[in-house]
């Protein structure tokens, strides 16, 4: 997920500097995605009571995960630097330890994870600080809207949305997605057809970082749950930085190696489990133990001595 939601911003600002529009860049994507998982969804069968039962928090995800965030985003690398992009949206697994917290998760953060939590966050600051000058504060906050969608988004999938199948999920979002930004694309379709490389980030945007990425992306989350599945975003800012350094030219700062360190020890630290689990206590067998279930053991009294060689079922 690191390496999948670490290159968008890259593909994104190379379709923005081509003069695509923002909501020209999120309709393609959405409708990539929408084209390539909606048939398998349809396949499925049950998607009509799936959006009967659940069009309430799946219109809620749509809204903070996909319709606000991915516009924001967009918008934002207009003026500010793909890398810097990612190095804001890692503050998300911050932002969403706070909400769980807030909205009384049963996720535990032990020492370790909080520690990890802190050592990426640092690594983030590390990283992040030098690039701030690279855009104007709209910028700036437009990514910062896009990294609580992205915190909140998980939430509601872990409470509301986690018996609902993966595709029957995003295939209908990605859809409500780009009915919604099909009008304002229409108005700013663009007079020629874009060059090569705008197309192929376009294309990657829609089948690697939509179509592809979703389904690892609501996996990751019944595997993890919500606090965990988002800290891979701690690798995204070395990823986006890595790619804008080699195809874009952005500058690297002498501290992108340590920065890096810290994201990668506190994304293991963060993702670690909780603690082990406490080993069941042995309980030993007694042939006048009839019943140990949950660890409880019941001794029957007062009952005929069993002869030898006897069932156990009265008479011999």
């Amino acid at each position: 997920m690191g390496v999948l939601w670490g290159i968008p911003y890259l593909m994104i600002k190379v379709a923005v500097d081509s003069d695509l529009t923002p909501s020209m860049v999120v309709f393609t994507r959405c409708a990539l995605g929408a084209a390539l998982l909606l048939p398998f969804a349809l396949r499925q069968g049950g998607m009509p009571a799936v959006l009967r039962t659940h069009w309430r928090p799946m219109l809620a995800f749509a809204c903070v995960e996909i319709l606000g965030p991915w516009w924001t985003l967009t918008d934002a690398e207009r003026h500010l630097s793909s890398s810097t992009a990612g190095l804001l949206i890692a503050a998300v697994p911050i932002i969403g330890a706070l909400l769980a917290r807030f909205f009384g998760d049963t996720e535990r953060l032990g020492p370790r994870r909080v520690t990890g939590l802190a050592l990426g966050f640092s690594g983030v600051a590390v990283l992040t600080i030098p690039h701030l000058t690279g855009g104007d504060a709209w910028s700036l906050t437009e990514v910062m809207i896009t990294a609580l969608g992205y915190a909140i988004a998980p939430l509601i999938v872990a409470r509301h949305l986690k018996d609902v199948p993966t595709l029957q999920l995003i295939a209908p979002c990605l859809t409500l997605a780009a009915v919604v930004y099909a009008p304002a694309a229409a108005a700013t379709w663009p007079d020629e057809v874009p060059d090569g490389p705008t197309l192929a980030a376009l294309a990657g945007l829609g089948v690697i970082c939509t179509a592809l990425a979703f389904i690892v992306f609501l996996e990751l989350i019944r595997e993890a749950g919500p606090t965990r599945a988002v800290v891979f975003t701690y690798i995204n800012p070395a990823v986006a930085a890595a790619a804008g350094f080699t195809f874009l030219s952005e500058s690297l700062t002498p501290s992108f190696a340590a920065a890096f360190t810290l994201i990668l020890a506190g994304s293991f630290l963060a993702t670690a489990a909780s603690g082990p689990r406490p080993a069941p206590r042995r309980v030993p067998w007694s042939t006048r133990q009839t019943s140990r279930a949950d660890g409880r053991v019941e001794v029957l009294v007062d009952l005929p001595e069993e002869r030898p060689g006897s069932t156990g079922q009265g008479g011999g």
